[in-house]
């Protein structure tokens, strides 16, 4: 089974929060594919992850751009991975055909949007129900990420998380 980490935004929108995911997955090694919902959101991203920093260097790639294979991280509006990623992270409400077929997905949705809060609900019971480990994170007032609940993990707690952004693979 895979693991599946819901990120919910409520203080900042993904353009704030997901190139700190990113850069935190990165530095751990990890190989990433991006899902979003269009190619135009695809472009959006792309540009969004080589200005969001002055001093910080984030290396990814679509398209667009080629060289897939040499891409740690994959912008794409489709499921894929041609840059050998073992980590997929959902945007726009996008979805996996299999999340066991990942070792770790991260699905970051806009919690003030009622449509895509109740959507992700669904993917969770969905993911629960397959019996795939699920955490759940919440933004803090400091721009971190606390864990607030999780299932299907024996080792779990249900306590805090702390300040951690959960995006080490």
């Amino acid at each position: 089974m895979a693991r599946l980490d819901f990120y919910h935004l409520t203080l900042s929108p993904l353009e704030r929060a997901l190139p700190r995911l990113l850069l935190r997955a990165w530095r751990s090694g990890a190989r990433v594919v991006v899902l979003a919902g269009s190619m135009e959101r695809v472009r959006a991203l792309n540009s969004l992850l080589w200005t969001f920093d002055a001093n910080t260097w984030l290396p990814h790639g679509c398209a667009e751009d080629g060289h897939a294979e040499a891409q740690p991280i994959w912008l794409t509006d489709r499921e894929e991975r041609p840059n050998g990623a073992t980590l997929a992270v959902l945007t726009d409400g996008m979805a996996v055909a299999d999340p066991a077929d990942w070792v770790r997905v991260l699905d970051v949705f806009n919690g003030r949007d009622p449509d895509a809060v109740a959507a992700a609900r669904g993917r969770w019971r969905s993911a629960r129900d397959a019996g795939h480990e699920l955490h759940y994170w919440q933004q803090t007032e400091q721009g971190g990420w606390a864990e607030k609940a999780s299932a299907n993990n024996p080792a779990a707690t249900g306590g805090e998380g702390g300040d951690d952004d959960g995006a080490r693979a």
